[in-house]
């Protein structure tokens, strides 16, 4: 399970770009509700403490237990279902111990590994409509639990996952043109009924989010419009270098013109607070953390570790890009959060357990494997 690794092949680069990402998240959170700043603390440590806990186990030898994995996700997913807390009109989170845990944001990583090590044994026949149609049937009982909860963003963070997943593992370009184009006018079909007043397919909330979008001049639609336009009023007040942390103007923060300001849209206390240049910064840190996993990716020693970190990256740049782009009016608001700087000790813990599993990668990499051969 643990080995002994060469610390020259740890990255600590990554680790540097983590903790100063988590320093940033812990400062913004403090700053919009001052209340919850020593918990986001805690969930960094733990955080921080599972990823170095991780990073020096063997992930060879954690996929071993890849059925299990897939059973406790499957298991945990369920519990949500069976005895869940309920907030919002959404049944998402379980209470442990006086936390509240969010399974679907620990799923997202153990699907990772599951999908990691079944793709590898699957390599050779990747292609086969047999393995394709297993592979989609397993991935369906999780998002299934994950969509009914409801909770259509994971959902969609999951699928997009997958895909990553299976195309890095060698799907044939074939199969991808032809999913395309059944995906494409099945996208608009989706469209054309959930503007329908009386549609099933999402909840209402889902839609009242994806109609304001589409028609933002229309009254009904109001406060959820007003919401992404007061955030894009509040990054837009701190121009270049921002009006400073926990600053007592009125806007996003102090005027609370913006709700879940410490998660969803957390970019926009960044955008008052920090300015352009923060908000830059943020960025380009969250987008090097992607391409360090994708880096990691390049020099893992097998399949299953480079779907791992291209996994995480996938996890890490997606959601980062779905938070920014909601809080700035390009997209629907979705309630995503911004990886390791929103609140919440789920995602943040999650994030840090995939972050482990890309520094092991990283450790057992071609290079350090030649190392050890060549002192042998």
């Amino acid at each position: 399970m643990l080995k002994q690794y060469k610390l020259r092949f740890y990255n600590f680069r990554l680790v540097i770009l983590l903790l100063g990402i988590t320093t940033i998240g812990v400062l913004l959170v403090g700053s919009a509700m001052e209340s919850l700043k020593s918990r986001q603390i805690m969930g960094a440590v733990l955080g921080i403490t599972a990823m170095l806990v991780v990073s020096l186990m063997d992930f060879s030898w954690i996929l071993n237990f890849y059925w299990l994995i897939y059973l406790f996700n499957i298991a945990m997913l369920l519990g949500v279902m069976l005895m869940g807390h309920t907030a919002g009109g959404a049944t998402r989170w379980i209470d442990i111990a006086g936390f509240r845990f969010q399974p679907t944001e620990l799923s997202k990583i153990l699907l990772i590994l599951f999908f990691s090590r079944y793709l590898m044994d699957h390599e050779n026949d990747l292609n086969t409509i047999k393995t394709i149609v297993k592979c989609l049937l397993l991935l369906a009982v999780p998002l299934l639990l994950i969509y009914q909860q409801p909770d259509l963003k994971n959902t969609i963070t999951v699928l997009v996952m997958f895909c990553a997943l299976i195309y890095i593992a060698g799907l044939s370009y074939k199969i991808i043109g032809g999913a395309i184009l059944i995906l494409a006018p099945m996208m608009v079909i989706f469209l054309s009924i959930v503007v329908q007043p009386d549609q099933k397919l999402i909840q209402e909330y889902q839609r009242n989010r994806i109609m304001s979008f589409l028609y933002p001049e229309n009254e009904e639609y109001r406060d959820d419009v007003e919401q992404q336009n007061n955030s894009m009023l509040a990054i837009g007040s701190g121009e270049l270098t921002g009006k400073g942390l926990n600053n007592q103007e009125s806007s996003a923060n102090k005027g609370n013109f913006v709700s879940q300001i410490q998660t969803d849209f957390i970019f926009a206390v960044a955008g008052e607070e920090l300015g352009f240049i923060g908000c830059s910064i943020i960025i380009i840190v969250l987008l090097w953390i992607t391409l360090e996993c994708i880096r990691m990716s390049m020099r893992a020693k097998d399949l299953s570790g480079k779907l791992i970190c291209c996994g995480v990256a996938t996890i890490v740049a997606l959601q980062s890009f779905i938070n920014i782009c909601v809080a700035t009016g390009i997209m629907p608001n979705t309630g995503t959060p911004l990886p390791f700087i929103s609140y919440g000790l789920t995602s943040v813990v999650s994030l840090y357990i995939g972050m482990g599993l890309v520094l092991n990668v990283g450790l057992q990499s071609s290079s350090y494997k030649t190392s050890i051969s060549w002192h042998k």
